[in-house]
């Protein structure tokens, strides 16, 4: 393929992409057909089909696409290590989480578009990845880095969804901070964390 016509494929896949995720963010994954994305991103429903293939393939880019914006708001907010930047990338987590469109696309239809399995390995590419990586690097941690990544994760997501429904940010963002200082090992506790369990 000539690389003008290749720029231009790529430039036109970026276009759907971005016209899809303001329409799954408004509308919702269900109310969203693929003729409305491609008449909003003014290309035809066959270039839609020729780059996604289906709603759900385009869903999922999508879904990878705010997954990788959570994961840089993260980065920025939390660029060092130890537990200030945990605690720093939690609460960058929830407040991106809160966007409206992160929010309905990340934590509502996320998980019942594509189930369970594909988005948290999706959410590992991530977010996730830059969670479990921020605590293996810690040397007083009193569990397993991948359990600690898995309850902080959860306790997130639900936050997240919590706040959206009317709850108080500044109690759940100091919810979490005390979750996290939960995970710090104490001079009484005995050394070393407990070992990996077997998965």
């Amino acid at each position: 393929m000539p690389r003008a016509s290749r720029e231009q494929s790529e430039q036109t896949a970026r276009t759907v992409r971005a016209t899809a995720r303001r329409l799954f963010a408004d509308l919702g994954f269900a109310a969203v057909g693929l003729e409305q994305v491609a008449a909003e991103a003014g290309v035809t429903r066959g270039a839609v089909y020729h780059h996604f293939g289906s709603k759900q393939a385009l869903f999922t880019a999508v879904l990878a696409d705010v997954q990788a914006a959570v994961a840089a708001q993260v980065g920025r907010a939390a660029p060092g290590d130890g537990w200030e930047a945990i605690e720093a990338g939690c609460r960058a987590f929830l407040r991106a989480s809160l966007a409206p469109e992160v929010r309905r696309v990340m934590l509502l239809d996320g998980p019942a578009v594509l189930g369970w399995a594909e988005w948290r390995r999706l959410d590992a590419e991530h977010s996730g990845r830059l969670l479990e990586q921020g605590l293996a690097g810690l040397t007083d941690l009193a569990v397993d880095p991948a359990a600690a990544a898995a309850l902080l994760s959860g306790a997130m997501n639900e936050a997240a969804l919590w706040v959206a429904e009317g709850g108080d940010r500044e109690a759940a963002e100091s919810g979490l901070q005390r979750l996290v200082g939960s995970l710090r090992r104490r001079p009484s506790d005995a050394d070393g964390p407990p070992p990996a369990t077997a998965r």
